[in-house]
């Protein structure tokens, strides 16, 4: 029952953003992953996959490097990297 509650959550918001954009200790959902990186595969090796659940644990002082939890373990991204994975909100 929850999955559906958090789909619902997700097609009723309309702020969709990249994860570059995502505020600290928020989560979105993957929607979608632009292409134009090179990098892009080795991020969907990692986990980064549609439909998976992203949380924006803390951002560098200056914005760069990100680190995420996505799949119960903390990856650090770069926000390059970070802007070409679309999310959409999710309410907590």
């Amino acid at each position: 029952m929850r999955k559906k509650k958090e789909i619902s959550n997700l097609q009723n918001n309309s702020q969709m953003q990249s994860l570059a954009d995502l505020k600290e200790g928020k989560k979105g959902k993957i929607i979608g992953i632009l292409p134009g990186n090179e990098s892009i595969e080795r991020l969907v090796e990692l986990g980064l996959v549609i439909g998976e659940e992203v949380l924006m644990i803390k951002k560098a002082p200056l914005g760069d490097p990100l680190e995420i939890k996505v799949m119960n373990y903390n990856l650090c991204i770069r926000k390059s990297e970070a802007s070409f994975i679309e999310i959409g909100l999710i309410d907590q």
